[in-house]
């Protein structure tokens, strides 16, 4: 099998160069594409006729930005012309409807959206607030069914109808966390972990075949507060109790029949689409033989990524993992690249019509070097004298909260998971895979001791760390904590031993981060967008937002993604069951040594 691994991975790079030779023609096929989707780009606002519904499809992902050029390169080169939504879009646009005269309502269409739960509190507590004070009704059907998530976010609505043979789906949270020490013991690499802090969990799965108990303990706790916080809430639009919608969840909801949604007030009604239709033109006042009127956010929402020249709050996204290599497509979500980042919010210091920011954080944190440098820009655009404000989105952990930690007020959703103060370095060994199993020997010649320290191939050292080694790398990391803690320390006003009593890598969801002041109040970007303003003395009708950094399509980096893109499903096909030793080798030896990262958890 390890022969077959070697060949297949050797046959790859001769295809890489072929693809690369169709890339290039792809390419000049992608100058007219993105010609073409950057005219869609330049959209105004659509005209909205009477008795029109706010149309909202929770239907693939929900990103953080949107509203830059509408369709995906690489969706266009796959054929593929769907597209993720940006959470900023959707808010604007209920914002919008919610003073537009010609909306009746809003319809959420349920069909399996996929967005973490901090987004969906975003998203959900909009929607309230629509309700709440425009005294307008929400409606919310699900085709096929309704799923846990897309729930939370419809229970804010009037009414909820599924079809006759559909069904809801509320289980509660599960983690799953794979382990990867017998794949790597397999393939002849052995992960050499350094890090400081019980809770640091990122290397567990390199390192143990199952999770420790501090991991464990931490995972129950934050898991558990975060469904609290959705089935209180869930249980709150559907006038239900907690007790209620977690005896709902032990039961398999999902196996009951549609008449007991019905009876137990999981739903409202009971319509196949087309008659669901029906009762949504009489709502409306449409005549059964014409269409509704649906309004997109995307048409409805005002240019929200449109440049200005007036006085602003500018409002920079640091989305993703910190420098993890690999650049980004469009400027969406595809990580943070610090130094690019820090350049930003350097030149928005000598701005004068700039008066304040927003660094609107949804990340896992990453390279602890390129958190320090965002972390001494944000500290810099401070002393300048304008205020800034964090605003947490899903996650704002480990090198995530490094660069928060600094900011004069941290807003936080009540699900955001956050914390996680710790650093941790990692350094695989490949000896046995490259000298027992791939059958390579090598030898070196050095001037000094530690000369050869790092040497290998395929980006994995060849050799185990000696003990001076190791002792020197755990001194740097210890280093590191202490200035990470040292800087959340000095950002929250606090003693230093007051941090590290929370602090050990420890996660936390955003209730008990605020009780422990590592945030100082629950809410949105718009709230901190506020602050900011008001703290800055502007009054609300003089000033604009202004997002950075700028979506603009970066024709290499599209290039090099359809590469990669290419590249990798070549890989996955030829490769099988193999591939993901591929894939963990891969990302071992791309990211940086030294971390402040939390892995990401899948919530099921």
């Amino acid at each position: 099998m390890m022969k077959k691994f070697l060949l297949i991975v050797c046959g790859s790079f001769v295809g890489t160069f072929l693809a690369l030779f169709f890339c290039i023609i792809a390419s000049m096929i992608m100058s007219f594409a993105i010609m073409g989707a950057s005219s869609m780009g330049s959209k105004k606002t659509a005209s909205v006729d009477k008795n029109s519904i706010l149309y909202i499809a929770l239907d693939g992902d929900i990103n953080e930005r949107g509203g830059g050029t509408p369709v995906s390169m690489m969706d266009m080169m796959n054929g593929n012309q769907q597209y993720s939504q940006g959470l900023n879009v959707l808010l604007a646009a209920i914002k919008e409807a919610k003073d537009n005269k010609k909306i009746d309502g809003i319809l959420i269409d349920c069909k399996g959206g996929s967005a973490s739960p901090a987004t969906r509190e975003a998203l959900r507590r909009s929607l309230a607030d629509f309700k709440q004070q425009s005294g307008k009704w929400i409606w919310a059907f699900g085709n096929e069914g309704i799923d846990q998530g897309d729930y939370y976010v419809a229970s804010v609505a009037d009414s909820i109808f599924i079809n006759p043979v559909g069904a809801v789906d509320i289980h509660g949270f599960a983690s799953v966390t794979p382990f990867f020490k017998r794949l790597f013991d397999k393939v002849g690499v052995e992960m050499q972990v350094i890090r400081v802090g019980t809770f640091k969990s990122a290397v567990e799965p390199y390192i143990l075949d199952s999770i420790s108990p501090a991991n464990r303990l931490q995972q129950e706790h934050y898991i558990g507060a975060i469904w609290k916080e959705m089935a209180d809430t869930m249980a709150a639009g559907r006038k239900l109790t907690n007790a209620r919608i977690n005896q709902l969840a032990d039961s398999l909801l999902v196996a009951m029949e549609a008449d007991s949604l019905l009876k137990y007030k999981i739903v409202d009604g009971l319509c196949y689409r087309h008659d669901f239709e029906k009762k949504l033109k009489a709502k409306t006042n449409v005549d059964e033989k014409d269409d509704l009127k649906l309004v997109y956010p995307e048409d409805l929402a005002p240019e929200v990524e449109e440049t200005t020249s007036s006085d602003q709050i500018a409002v920079v996204y640091a989305t993703g993992e910190i420098d993890a290599g690999g650049g980004g497509v469009m400027g969406r979500n595809d990580g943070i690249d610090s130094e690019e980042l820090s350049d930003i919010i350097y030149d928005l210091i000598k701005e004068d019509k700039v008066k304040g920011m927003v660094l609107r954080v949804n990340s896992p944190g990453g390279s602890a070097f390129g958190s320090e440098q965002i972390w001494e820009a944000v500290n810099k655009f401070k002393q300048s004298g304008k205020p800034v404000a964090v605003s947490m989105g899903d996650y704002a952990a480990s090198g995530g909260y490094y660069i928060s930690c600094g900011a004069d007020r941290i807003f936080a959703e009540r699900t955001t998971i956050t914390g996680s103060i710790g650093i941790f370095g990692m350094i695989p060994n490949g000896e046995k895979l490259i000298k027992d199993n791939l059958y390579i020997n090598s030898s070196e010649v050095a001037t000094n001791d530690n000369a050869a320290m790092g040497a290998g191939m395929f980006g994995i050292p060849m050799k185990r760390l000696t003990p001076t080694q190791l002792a020197a790398l755990q001194r740097m990391v210890n280093n590191g904590y202490e200035l990470f803690t040292k800087r959340c320390a000095d950002g929250r006003h606090v003693s230093q031993d007051s941090i590290k009593k929370i602090a050990e890598g420890r996660v936390w969801d955003g209730v008990t981060a605020k009780q422990i002041g590592l945030v100082d109040e629950f809410g949105g970007l718009e709230k901190a967008v506020k602050w900011v303003a008001d703290k800055a003395g502007m009054k609300p009708d003089k000033y604009k937002t202004q997002n950075y950094p700028a979506l603009e399509p970066d024709w290499r980096a599209m290039l090099n993604a359809i590469m990669a893109q290419q590249m990798e499903a070549r890989m996955r096909s030829e490769l099988g069951d193999l591939y993901d030793y591929h894939r963990q080798l891969q990302i071992i030896a791309q990211r940086q040594r030294i971390l402040c990262l939390m892995e990401p958890l899948k919530l099921q």
